[in-house]
């Protein structure tokens, strides 16, 4: 629910509870006491099977090699302990805080010498109520589910201090050389009441996790033993100063789980995308047509295809994250039908109900942190032809497919430029994040005898844009290859996994953003390389899309010396706000008051909107090179707005765009090399057809 006091002026490493406001006490006793578990055991067709296979993954990287020289980091041990909250911030902890290790705190006999420990804590998810729908899938689960997060956190948080070259290692309950429990008293994150231990400021339950460490950092201070948990007073109850209100959970409590935080309820459907789409006249593309896969192949040159394979990874944060989304492509599922199990039976009763088999998935999904879930029909189009591997067809295989976005975070994105050293690992987040649940999800319903495979950013079968634009999760905006979501706007990534279960799908949203992005150019102004078109839509291969230069694109993105990709058209859109009160007004204004579109889009440029926010940033600047984090080469970008910027570049803008006809074919692999041909995407550009005429076109009667 959105908050009524901006958060602007908090520091990230703070996070977003008043932890600051609790009385501490250096000599605040450490006692003896258990984390909070589930209220009651799982069903037995609940998730809890399919979590310990993601959690063994975890596990098995806790702990690793470590970076062969030491980044040029702070001294300052401070500056670090902010640096390193911040990162668990990032990752979506509750709580953080850090302690010194003493040596009663090891219950392993033999363990490193790490002297430091940052401890986080992740809250339960939210549950349905008995009776709601996926309560039996959901309740019992909440210690399993959220140990799994907690584990995926100890690997990146270990793996980045490992990648700055210092030694460190994760532990969660039941794999942990160290008393999880004494560390976080000692850290200020929990204190012990009657035997558990408890959190300010949060009704639900929680798991904690750890990593320890010999980088040395600055460690805070314990909750005192009388200091209250709850809410001071009326004005931190209230959210003031940015922080999350004490009434949040109880207002979320209102809305069944299986509906979400955000009221797309709300939003107009209708029964075709607001954009044009010729099922009948889309190609399926081969995987070897992507751009990057282009640029793995050297299609794009030598350059391009050098960095194609670091560019996502350049950052050590980042870096942290792929043993965990590359390892998890081989758990992504099946495409064959399965046979009936124990749990599904003969896939009757209320699994042969595609409204509440919905209501079940969309609520497994918010419960496993997705912002927005929505379904569609898997329809062939939306399937890749051939994979880029060894050139094999993709015959469609699943009819429904379950779409998840995830938010990539509006602080850190208000923080930076949009194309510097953190933009990267924003979307590597919000990759391995989808994976994760959406892996989880898929493995669930497995289980209950139901064929489903997850089509991650990693490795994809199904081409994304389409089905968050069918499953009614955005509309397509002048970004071009982007559905934006309303509420979350373009800074979101999704995730995708189909599956054979009968669901009921949504119908696609009509938000009014084709009025408003036809009169914004913002994105356009902003963006580096002018990729993204002043002019109007296009018909590009059936669709109808404010088309993107992906060549310019996808070049400035793979060879960006200043940073790690680039974002900035998300960044930069008016769309992306905080989440307020006024913000919500706003949207609701620009929806049912299209007169006041243009003025809400001249008093985004007014207020500063996509301007760097200092005081949301967080992060070291640092570029892996040859397995070491230094400081960048080529410097940083620090871009704010450049508003007169259009007017010079309008006019002479030159795109190109690559029909199927000008893309490899299917069969070819990254192995052949097929020079992308700009000159002729130029010329294809210029020859486009109009939505318009392309309406009239397929009305026309047939002879």
């Amino acid at each position: 629910m959105p908050r009524l006091y901006s958060n602007r002026d908090r520091p990230y490493d703070l996070g977003n509870l008043p932890v600051e406001r609790l009385a501490r006490d250096a000599a605040a006793p450490v006692v003896d006491a258990r984390m909070p578990e589930d209220a009651a055991a799982p069903a037995a067709d609940s998730i809890a099977a399919a979590i310990p296979e993601y959690r063994e993954l975890c596990v098995k990287y806790l702990d690793g090699e470590i970076a062969p020289a030491k980044a040029p980091v702070p001294e300052d041990t401070e500056h670090r302990s902010r640096n390193l909250k911040a990162t668990a911030y990032f990752l979506d902890a509750s709580i953080a805080g850090v302690c010194a290790i003493e040596a009663s705190d090891w219950i392993a006999k033999d363990h490193s010498s790490h002297t430091h420990a940052l401890v986080y804590l992740i809250e339960f998810g939210r549950e349905p109520k008995q009776g709601e729908p996926g309560d039996a899938w959901i309740l019992g689960t909440n210690a399993a589910r959220t140990d799994l997060r907690c584990a995926e956190l100890a690997v990146v948080l270990a793996g980045y201090v490992r990648g700055l070259g210092w030694s460190a290692r994760g532990h969660v309950a039941g794999d942990s050389l160290v008393a999880i429990e004494r560390l976080a008293q000692r850290a200020g994150v929990v204190k012990a009441e009657g035997g558990v231990l408890r959190a300010p400021f949060i009704g639900r339950g929680f798991r904690l996790g750890v990593i320890t460490t010999d980088w040395t950092l600055k460690p805070d201070t314990p909750i005192a033993a009388d200091a209250s948990l709850g809410w001071p007073d009326a004005e931190t109850y209230m959210g003031r100063g940015g922080t999350r209100p004490g009434f949040a959970e109880a207002e979320e409590a209102l809305r069944p789980l299986h509906m979400g935080r955000y009221p797309m309820e709300r939003m107009k459907r209708v029964d075709e995308p607001t954009t044009l789409v010729i099922r009948e006249e889309i190609k399926r593309m081969p995987k070897r047509a992507d751009l990057f896969t282009r640029a793995l192949a050297g299609d794009l040159g030598e350059r391009p295809k050098a960095e194609r394979n670091r560019f996502a990874v350049k950052h050590p944060l980042s870096f942290a994250m792929t043993p965990l989304i590359r390892n998890m492509v081989a758990m992504q599922g099946t495409r064959e039908p399965l046979a009936p199990t124990g749990l599904g039976g003969d896939k009757g009763g209320e699994l042969r109900d595609p409204k509440k088999n919905a209501e079940k998935i969309k609520a497994l999904g918010y419960y496993m942190g997705a912002d927005i879930v929505g379904i569609c029909r898997a329809e062939p189009w939306m399937y890749y032809s051939h994979d880029h591997t060894e050139g094999k067809p993709i015959e469609p295989y699943h009819p429904y497919a379950v779409v998840m976005l995830i938010d990539q975070g509006f602080e850190t994105m208000e923080a930076g430029s949009g194309d510097d050293w953190i933009s990267g690992t924003q979307s590597m987040r919000a990759y391995m994040r989808g994976a994760l649940l959406a892996g989880v999800m898929a493995a669930h319903l497995r289980r209950l005898g139901f064929s489903s495979r997850v089509h991650s950013n990693a490795h994809s079968e199904l081409l994304h844009i389409p089905a968050v634009l069918m499953a009614g999760l955005g509309e397509l905006s002048r970004i071009g290859e982007l559905v934006l979501n309303p509420f979350l706007g373009p800074r979101s990534k999704s995730i995708v996994f189909t599956t054979d279960m009968p669901l009921e799908v949504d119908r696609p949203i009509d938000f009014g953003l084709q009025a408003v992005c036809n009169m914004c150019f913002k994105c356009a102004r902003e963006c580096p390389c002018n990729a993204i078109p002043y002019g109007p839509k296009v018909m590009f291969n059936g669709y109808e899309i404010w088309k993107p230069d992906v060549e310019k694109c996808g070049k400035y993105r793979l060879t960006n010396m200043k940073g790690q990709a680039c974002g900035r058209c998300m960044k930069t859109c008016p769309y992306n706000r905080e989440d307020l009160i006024e913000s919500d007004k706003l949207l609701w204004l620009s929806i049912e008051v299209p007169a006041a579109r243009r003025a809400l889009i001249d008093y985004d440029d007014k207020m500063g909107g996509g301007v760097r926010n200092p005081v949301k940033r967080w992060w070291f600047d640092l570029e892996v090179v040859n397995g070491v984090s230094v400081t960048p080469a080529g410097g940083v970008n620090q871009r704010d707005l450049d508003i007169g910027r259009g007017n010079k570049l309008a006019p002479s803008q030159k795109l190109a765009f690559f029909p199927p006809h000008l893309q490899p074919p299917g069969g070819m692999t990254v192995d052949t090399v097929m020079p992308i041909d700009r000159k002729a995407g130029m010329e294809a550009y210029a020859k486009a057809e109009s939505p318009a005429a392309a309406r009239r076109r397929v009305r026309k009667p047939k002879v």
